[in-house]
């Protein structure tokens, strides 16, 4: 697009994404006019586009556009007869999807880095993000969730590199193309490859169609790094241009993970490159690298990362003082409070895999303590029978299971739709111990797992939304009963 008027006057419709929040702060910093309108204006959005003095109008409307912005960015959650999508087309207002602004503001002549894959992309490039910053290194980075360590999901730094969560997701309603092909990556992370996204992806071999395309895209200059654990992953690989290495436990061999141990909520490990056959750190005495996260999936998280950074000049314990005090992601094994004993966590899981390895995860952590996953089936592809043999045996591992009613039932046609109460049939059949309850209402879940939860309990949620705020009513029910 051309460039726009310095000062000139850029409207987003969907404004109260996490990401098109944060884009927002990016272009208000950049000196541009932001307005933005969205459905649902609530905090902790709204709150922080108010703190950054962005007006936000609720509501699609068409005279929203009767001054006719320079630049209109469209949410890919917004459809072609939204009224202010109706208006933009109408008056022929430039206009572009999430992606293609953030490849025109953010990264522009900067060197990009894209972590990709179906599990680990927001972890991974958080951590990324950090060790960079860490380092000295000034980076920029987009990530689709809220790190810890950072003010928000989105920073412009100036430094050389800029860190992108790469969504295998559909980019906008004239852009049906994944978000993650509008990067321009010199370097990519690929976490992992598994059906997912059943809404926009007809199978598998759709969906490594979409991998594929972003590996050609790394240029024969660039680096690709795959883990090996996932055949999909190393099929997406096989198609680059670019010099492929690879991390995991499988083969082809490369960067492992040795003597790794958790406790607590960390987990060590100690870096082991097999290209060179040697560990790669300075000094026994040093070798194990402490993540402060739970889970073999997320120290394969913080391998990738470890590699990447070596590859990037930065020393071994310069990234090990950063991964120590990496702080997380909200949503990914986040601590909600503890009550007579009783912790709850809030996780992001939705896939049986990730549900498997967060419970796994949290198990290994704490093997005295006895672990209750409460699970809302609400992703697009959670809630079709696609899993309906998966989640079971994911949900099992859990030494208590109550899982809810499909959100938004209605939006997935009958035949198609996940059945909750089979799921906890098919649990119950192979524990044969009961472990498992369909309840269907977050109220009903809150009062059922604080009647019955026990001190040392820890009670895992895991959802990729909302759950009507489960977390904190069953917090709310446990504080009544000890007073």
């Amino acid at each position: 697009m051309s460039a726009l008027p310095p000062r000139g006057h850029v409207h987003l419709i969907a404004v109260c994404g996490v990401g098109m929040a944060s884009l927002a702060g990016l272009l208000k910093s950049q000196g541009y006019r932001v307005t933005g309108s969205d459905q649902n204006v609530y905090p902790p959005m709204s709150t922080f586009l108010a703190e950054l003095g962005i007006e936000v109008l609720s509501g699609y409307k068409e005279e929203r556009l009767d001054d006719k912005p320079d630049l209109v960015v469209i949410g890919n959650a917004v459809s072609r007869d939204n009224p202010e999508v109706q208006a933009t087309l109408r008056l022929a207002v430039a206009h572009l999807s999430f992606p293609q602004a953030l490849g025109e503001f953010l990264i522009g002549s900067k060197r990009s880095l894209v972590v990709a894959g179906t599990h680990g992309k927001t972890t991974t490039s958080s951590l990324m993000a950090w060790v960079l910053a860490k380092a000295g290194r000034q980076p920029s980075f987009f990530i689709g969730g809220m790190p810890a360590n950072f003010g928000g999901g989105l920073s412009n730094g100036n430094g050389d590199w800029v860190v992108l969560e790469g969504d295998e997701y559909d980019s906008a309603f004239f852009d049906k193309g994944p978000k993650f092909l509008h990067y321009r990556p010199e370097k990519v992370i690929l976490t992992s490859v598994e059906f997912d996204h059943a809404d926009i992806y007809r199978d598998l071999a759709h969906l490594k169609e979409a991998f594929r395309r972003l590996v050609e895209l790394v240029p024969a200059s660039g680096t690709l790094l795959a883990c090996n654990d996932y055949a999909a992953a190393k099929e997406a690989a096989s198609h680059a241009r670019c010099r492929v290495s690879f991390y995991g436990c499988g083969e082809p061999r490369g960067w492992e993970a040795r003597n790794v141990r958790a406790e607590g909520g960390a987990s060590w490990f100690e870096p082991f490159d097999f290209a060179q056959d040697r560990p790669y750190y300075e000094g026994r005495a040093e070798s194990a690298v402490k993540i402060a996260l739970m889970g073999k999936h997320n120290v394969s998280n913080a391998l990738a990362v470890y590699a990447t950074a070596r590859e990037l000049g930065i020393d071994h314990r310069s990234i090990g003082d950063a991964m120590a005090t990496f702080q997380g992601v909200k949503r990914r094994q986040e601590f909600k409070g503890e009550i007579r004993g009783i912790t709850v966590l809030d996780d992001f899981a939705h896939h049986p895999t990730a549900v498997r390895e967060t419970i796994e995860a949290v198990k290994a952590a704490y093997p005295a303590r006895r672990i209750w996953a409460v699970f809302e089936p609400r992703s697009n592809t959670s809630r079709r029978r696609i899993f309906a043999r998966e989640f079971p045996q994911a949900l099992a591992c859990a030494d208590r299971v109550v899982i809810a009613g499909l959100y938004q039932p209605d939006k997935i046609p009958i035949e198609e739709r996940l059945q909750p109460e089979e799921v906890a049939q098919e649990i119950n059949r192979l524990s044969d111990d009961g472990r498992a309850v369909f309840v269907e209402k977050a109220d009903e879940i809150a009062q059922y797992v604080s009647a019955s939860a026990k001190t040392g309990d820890m009670i895992l949620v895991m959802s990729n939304g909302g759950f009507d705020g489960v977390q904190e009513k069953i917090l709310k029910l446990l504080e009544r009963k000890t007073t």
